[in-house]
């Protein structure tokens, strides 16, 4: 049975690949979700840490400090204030100064939005941003005294998230790591599931190749009550029917050849007496009147025709039923086409052209029967000049019979070798009994050979007989 081509990939691989991407997809986003949520989480509880340490030390520190502050004063604030923040940095300005904890502190992450939103609501306030690379979390405050009144005195501190970053990153890194056994798991199950669901597909497969080879009495096991198990049931109903329908026509095909077969037996010995007395009416009939003259004549024709008729459905039968067989021996092709034509009266009628010396193993009577049939054809239908050319190579002869007639209608090629076939169903009888070129092409498949019909470029019909040069040892 011939398999679709091109197919690059198989039920299987896709069956996989698309499991595995739909794991991946899903692992994927649940990991990206998950890690934003858990960034966030890991940066808020630092955040909030912070923000509660700055404003319990900021409301610890301030209570002592004096205001308007100077200098020093002022530094001495933003030491106190860092001092319980561990590595954060403080930043204290009051109008037109500026203290820090750290003399070499970069205040530039202090940004102008952060100090505009500090001053304007008094309020905390607080902003994450990078640093040459670095994340630092700034928070700011303006300064109140427990008697309500308010100061100009703004604080800031600048908190490290290395080490929150870091957490991160591993978290990150322990997420990736994890992404691979999940893939791996997921072709597995992929690979289990898709050996599941293909196992009865692969079934039926093989089942329908074998159907489709003959073995009619094929069937799939029914495993389970799903979809394939509905599939597998209709399947082996279908088979079932097939082989009951197939059995049917086999014995009525039978039927038919034994009575056909039973009907020209029982025709042989009547039709053999019937011959007898048109013989001898036909030679009698010059001395009959001329009603009577035509009426044996006729006869003689008609009980002629039966008989070819009766003897070729024989043959016929005998290769339906396979009891044909071959007497071949090494024979002259070119001298076996002469005696052909000259046994029927035909040689001043056909041209030939045959080459000398081409031996083959055969049987005479067949292949007598064959080119009879092909050059008596073209005598009848064609038009003269018909030819018969014999060639051969080291592995093939070639037998072509052509006339120049009008040629076979497109529409009658495909059917020229078929049993009773006729071109026009309105045309007048014809002499032949209708399985001549059936029975011709019989013996050449019976040779191993072919037999072909087509028509020329130059006009009429060409048939060509191939036969091996060695006929097969598998030859019926």
């Amino acid at each position: 049975m011939r398999r679709p081509r091109g197919r690059r990939f198989g039920l299987r691989t896709r069956l996989v690949v698309a499991f595995v991407l739909v794991t991946l997809i899903s692992a994927v986003t649940s990991t990206a979700l998950a890690y934003r949520e858990s960034r966030s989480a890991v940066l808020e509880r630092a955040q909030n840490a912070v923000l509660t340490d700055f404003r319990n030390r900021v409301g610890e520190v301030a209570a002592d400090l004096d205001i308007p502050p100077d200098r020093s004063t002022l530094t001495r604030f933003a030491g106190s204030v860092s001092r319980g923040l561990g590595d954060d940095i403080v930043v204290a300005r009051y109008h037109d100064l500026t203290a820090t904890s750290d003399s070499l502190a970069d205040q530039t992450r202090i940004t102008p939005e952060l100090r505009t939103a500090v001053r304007t609501t008094g309020r905390l306030r607080y902003q994450r941003v990078a640093w040459h690379g670095e994340p630092f979390l700034v928070v700011g405050a303006s300064v109140a005294f427990a008697s309500g009144r308010t100061s100009d005195l703004d604080v800031f501190t600048i908190a490290p998230l290395r080490a929150e970053e870091e957490d991160i990153a591993v978290l990150l890194s322990s997420v990736r790591a994890g992404l691979l056994p999940v893939v791996l798991l997921a072709a597995a199950l992929a690979l289990l599931a898709a050996r599941t669901v293909l196992r009865p597909v692969r079934d039926l497969s093989r089942a329908t190749r074998k159907l489709a080879a003959g073995e009619l009495s094929t069937r799939v096991t029914v495993k389970g009550r799903d979809e394939l198990a509905e599939l597998a049931e209709t399947f082996n109903h279908t088979a079932e029917s097939l082989q009951a329908s197939v059995a049917e026509l086999r014995d009525q095909e039978e039927r038919a050849r034994r009575f056909v077969a039973d009907v020209s037996h029982e025709l042989r010995t009547p039709l053999a007496a019937m011959t007898m007395v048109s013989t001898v009416l036909d030679e009698d009939a010059d001395q009959l009147p001329p009603d009577s003259a035509l009426a044996a004549r006729t006869v003689s024709a008609e009980v002629a025709q039966l008989t070819r008729l009766v003897q070729d459905l024989i043959e016929i039968s005998r290769f339906d039923a396979g009891t044909v067989a071959l007497d071949a021996a090494e024979t002259d092709l070119a001298e076996l086409v002469r005696q052909v034509l000259t046994r029927r009266g035909w040689s001043a009628e056909v041209h030939t052209d045959l080459a000398e010396g081409v031996r083959a193993v055969v049987d005479r009577r067949r292949i007598d029967v064959v080119v009879a049939n092909l050059v008596g054809n073209a005598l009848r239908h064609g038009a003269k000049p018909v030819a018969v050319v014999l060639r051969a190579t080291e592995d093939e002869i070639t037998l072509d019979v052509t006339d120049r007639g009008p040629g076979l209608p497109p529409e009658v090629l495909p059917h020229v070798f078929d049993r009773f076939y006729k071109a026009d169903t309105a045309r007048r009888r014809s002499e032949g009994s209708g399985l001549g070129t059936a029975i011709a092409l019989e013996n050449a498949q019976l040779h191993g050979g072919t037999l072909v019909a087509a028509n020329r470029s130059e006009g009429g019909a060409v048939f060509t007989l191939r036969l091996p040069r060695n006929r097969p040892e598998d030859a019926r």
